[in-house]
């Protein structure tokens, strides 16, 4: 039927004041019904994974924050009757941060030198020092290797399958090799005619992790740093040569801002990797003092006392998460916001 002139149906009335009709909220709250139903869906889908990591991950992060605030088990000086423990506050902590140890009497005094207490910050030390001095050898070797693979040559694919056997060699095997080739009859001193006790004395002892964990995990850098190369296109350094840039300006204008992202990644993930180092210097130099990063002294600890061995690996957390949070935030080591400010382009 025909509407009157001057006369607006209620529907068009709606539409023309910039409302929705009828028809259009029935969708709209049947779209939101379906949204509803299809997160709900999702949560029901991963709720059996977050369970599964609360168990395994926060549960026992809990736990070693728990126990670092306890005694560990052990005697009474007052009594000398066996205890479990009880809360022991900050303890824990201060035994390591100011290596104070509790005597005969109870009372606090430094640690003897020898005792675990006393090899904290030397244990530091060696941990920065290996992280500091490996990370950056393994960047520039690294970065030579992947600029070598990316290159189109006859044998690429056997090169750079031949450059991942170390990576891939398993840790303990390769401290193993390379703790006969560092012996003291051993394939080093002999090729050098030298008698050096590579995994006896303090700096050859240090050398000898730095040259088998750069071997071991250099092929893992260059991998990661190949990757960034190659998202690299050929029509940009194709346009640097015709307007006449060297190949130093190609490399300082092109190839290094264009790569950073994934440098950083690769800078990010070995430097954690190395701060958490054990099993190579644990089997290379068998427990020489000069070596004993962080990890191996929370080891040595938890043969001694659970509770301030977590209390040390709480520490150890946190000295990581200090470092990861410098580099992701201060220095553009984020994989996700690198991404999503690669699809936005430049001044977006």
């Amino acid at each position: 039927m025909a509407v009157p002139a001057g006369v607006t149906s209620g529907a068009a009335a709606t539409t023309a004041a910039g409302g929705s009709s009828p028809g259009r909220g029935r969708h709209v709250r049947s779209k939101n019904k379906r949204f509803g139903l299809t997160q709900g869906r999702a949560w029901l889908l991963i709720a059996p994974t977050m369970v599964i990591l609360a168990i395994v991950i926060v549960y026992p992060v809990i736990r070693a924050l728990v126990m670092s605030f306890s005694k560990d088990p052990g005697l009474d000086p007052a009594t000398g009757m066996f205890v479990s423990g009880g809360s022991a506050g900050f303890d824990n902590y201060t035994h390591w941060i100011l290596q104070q140890c509790t005597s005969a009497s109870g009372t606090l005094v430094p640690c003897p030198p020898g005792t675990l207490g006393s090899q904290f910050w030397g244990a530091v030390g060696n941990t920065a020092f290996f992280t500091v001095v490996t990370v950056s050898i393994e960047v520039v070797i690294g970065f030579g290797m992947a600029v070598i693979m990316g290159k189109t040559f006859a044998g690429r694919a056997l090169l750079r399958a031949a450059i991942l056997i170390p990576w891939a060699i398993p840790t303990a095997v390769t401290a193993k090799l390379w703790y006969f080739i560092f012996a003291y009859d051993g394939i080093a001193n002999r090729i050098l005619g030298t008698n050096i006790l590579w995994t006896g004395d303090a700096w050859p002892a240090r050398f000898a992790v730095i040259i088998a964990d750069v071997w071991k995990t250099t092929p893992f850098m260059a991998l990661l740093i190949l990757a960034g190369l190659q998202m690299i296109p050929a029509d940009v350094y194709e346009a640097a040569r015709v307007d006449g840039a060297s190949a130093w300006q190609r490399f300082t204008k092109i190839t290094l801002p264009l790569v950073k992202p994934a440098l950083m990644v690769a800078i990010l993930f070995r430097t954690m990797d190395a701060l958490r180092m054990y099993d190579l210097p644990a089997i290379l130099t068998e427990g020489n003092p000069a070596t004993r990063t962080i990890s191996i002294l929370v080891v040595d600890q938890i043969r001694q006392g659970f509770n301030s061995a977590a209390s040390l690996s709480t520490i150890s957390f946190v000295m990581i998460f200090v470092v990861a949070f410098i580099l992701v935030k201060f220095l553009g080591a984020n994989a996700v916001a690198t991404q999503d400010n690669q699809r936005k382009g430049p001044g977006r």
